[in-house]
C-alpha cells in the first residue's frame, strides 16, 4: 500500500499526517497494520481496514506536552503537513530525545512500582485482580528496559529484539520479566484460548476494530511457530486495555474471567507476593542507577 494514499482513502487530508510504526522503520511482518498519527486535536484510536491491510490511526493534539506522548512521536515520516505544524514539533522533540527517553522510561518504571504495589495490596483483601497487576508490571519493566535500550517498544517485536540485545546488568532482567510473564508455557493449545480472551477483552473496553489486528498476528504468530513472540504479544495487548480502564475496573468485576485467560495469571498468593518483591527491587535497582549517572 502506498502510505501517502492514506489521507485521502480515510478522508484526513484536512490535518498533518505522520507514518510510524514498524513499517516506517522497515522492521515490520507481512501481518503489521499500518501506524498512521493524525494531529487533528482529537485523542483516542481506531483501526480500518483497506483490502487485506489494517491501518491504525491514532489521535494527537500539537498540545499535548506529556513526556510520555512525545517519547512516541519520536521518528515519525511526514506524510500530510501543509503548514509545516508537523515538522516543527518533531524538529523540537529530536531536540529533546534524550530527556524524553529518561523521562518515559522513569515513568514506566514508577508504574512497575505502582503495579506491584497494587498486587499486593490485591492480595491483603483476597482480590483475584492481584496475578493481572503483576503481569502489567512485568510488561512496563520490559518497557522501559527498551527505552534505555534506545528502542521502541513494540509489542510484535520485542521478543525478537530481546534475543540479540547485549547482556549488561540491566538488561539481565528480561530474565526476571520471562519468568514471571510464564513464556514458557507458550504452546499452540494455549495460544488459542488466549487469543479468544484477547479479541474478546479488546471488544469490551476499545471496541475501535483492534480484534482483527489481533486475530491477523496471531495467525501469523502459530503459523511460522513464533508461540513465545504471540504469547508476549497478547499479554501486551491485555496490558494495555487493562491500564486504560484501571481505574474503573473494579466496576467490572466479570472482567477477571476473561483476563485469567487472556493473561494466562498466576494463582498462588505466596508466588504473586514475591513476584510483586522481585519487581519492586529490579525497577528501584534501575532507578536508583539512573540517579547516579551524571
Amino acid at each position: 500500500m502506498d502510505v501517502k494514499q492514506i489521507p485521502n482513502l480515510l478522508s484526513l487530508s484536512d490535518h498533518p499526517v505522520g507514518f510510524g510504526g514498524c513499517r516506517n522503520d522497515g522492521t515490520h511482518f507481512e501481518c503489521c497494520e499500518y501506524d498512521i498519527i493524525i494531529m487533528d486535536e482529537q485523542s483516542g484510536e481506531s483501526v480500518h481496514k483497506i483490502a487485506d491491510d489494517y491501518i491504525r490511526i491514532r489521535h494527537h493534539s500539537f498540545d499535548d506536552s506529556n513526556s510520555d506522548t512525545l517519547y512516541h512521536l519520536q521518528d515519525l515520516s511526514i506524510v500530510n503537513d501543509n503548514q509545516w505544524k508537523l515538522r516543527m514539533l518533531l524538529s523540537k522533540i529530536k531536540e529533546k530525545k534524550e530527556q524524553l527517553t529518561m523521562s518515559y522510561a522513569r515513568s514506566c518504571l514508577v508504574d512497575v512500582g505502582i503495579l506491584a504495589n497494587k498486587a499486593k495490596d490485591s492480595l491483603k483483601i483476597q482480590n483475584p485482580f492481584a496475578g493481572i497487576w503483576i503481569k502489567c508490571a512485568s510488561y512496563s519493566l520490559a518497557d522501559a528496559i527498551f527505552c534505555l535500550n534506545q528502542k521502541r517498544p513494540s509489542p510484535t517485536h520485542m521478543m525478537e529484539i530481546m534475543r540479540d540485545m547485549k547482556t549488561d546488568k540491566i538488561n539481565q532482567k528480561f530474565s526476571i520479566i520471562h519468568q514471571i510473564l510464564g513464556i514458557e508455557r507458550s504452546s499452540t493449545s494455549l495460544l488459542s484460548r488466549m487469543v479468544k480472551s484477547t479479541i474478546g477483552f479488546s471488544d469490551m473496553t476499545e471496541n475501535n476494530g483492534n480484534s482483527g489486528i489481533i486475530q491477523k498476528k496471531y495467525e501469523y504468530f502459530v503459523a511460522n511457530s513464533l508461540l513465545s513472540d504471540c504469547y508476549f504479544y497478547l499479554g501486551y495487548v491485555n496490558r494495555n486495555n487493562v491500564i486504560k480502564i484501571r481505574n474503573q475496573i473494579h466496576k467490572n468485576p466479570e472482567f477477571i474471567h476473561v483476563l485469567k485467560v487472556g493473561l494466562d495469571i498466576e494463582n498462588d498468593p505466596t508466588v504473586i507476593d514475591n513476584q510483586a518483591t522481585i519487581l519492586m527491587q529490579s525497577a528501584n535497582e534501575i532507578l536508583g542507577n539512573l540517579k547516579a549517572q551524571p
